[in-house]
């Protein structure tokens, strides 16, 4: 068992983990210096974070998991559609603070996230890829800045996803 953890280890800290929360909401907004950037109503918030090792290969698993992962109740109030089944909307948002580490201290470190240079193209491709395959384009944050996120969580549904546990 320890071996299997300390090779999870490795792989983690060599390839990184982009991360998502997808929380399923009744409606969600962002807020901007005082002004609605964007809304939705029923779909999902997909909140984003990046690491300095993520490729496009992780972007593109995230996105086709965010998706098609069957969140929302079929007719017989079973979680059994998508998003695309459903045709609900999607909201992505940039969070670094999703690879914080709290190992050393109280204070959180965010060592891990990636950079700007390396996170905005690929938090710009997952965006352009998650529309592709929803088949619209979702609405955003903005990368970077300070945002107000209002959401009306629906069920409670929230669920974690990183690329390298494929959980």
């Amino acid at each position: 068992m320890a071996a299997k953890i300390v090779i999870i280890a490795i792989f983690t800290t060599l390839f990184g983990v982009m991360r998502i929360v997808i929380q399923r909401v009744k409606r969600a907004s962002v807020t901007i210096e005082g002004k609605i950037h964007s809304s939705i109503g029923k779909g999902l918030l997909v909140l984003t974070g990046i690491e300095e090792a993520d490729t496009t290969y992780d972007v593109e698993w995230l996105a086709s998991k965010a998706v098609n992962l069957r969140v929302f109740d079929d007719s017989n109030r079973v979680m059994n559609l998508s998003a695309v089944d459903t045709a609900s909307e999607l909201m992505i948002v940039s969070q670094f603070t999703l690879h914080a580490s709290t190992r050393k201290g109280n204070r959180p470190s965010y060592i891990k996230a990636a950079r700007p240079e390396k996170a905005v193209p690929l938090y710009e491709e997952f965006i352009m890829r998650t529309g592709e395959l929803l088949g619209r384009k979702p609405a955003t944050g903005i990368f970077g800045a300070m945002m107000e996120i209002e959401l009306v969580n629906d069920g409670p549904v929230t669920i974690i996803i990183d690329s390298k546990s494929r959980e």
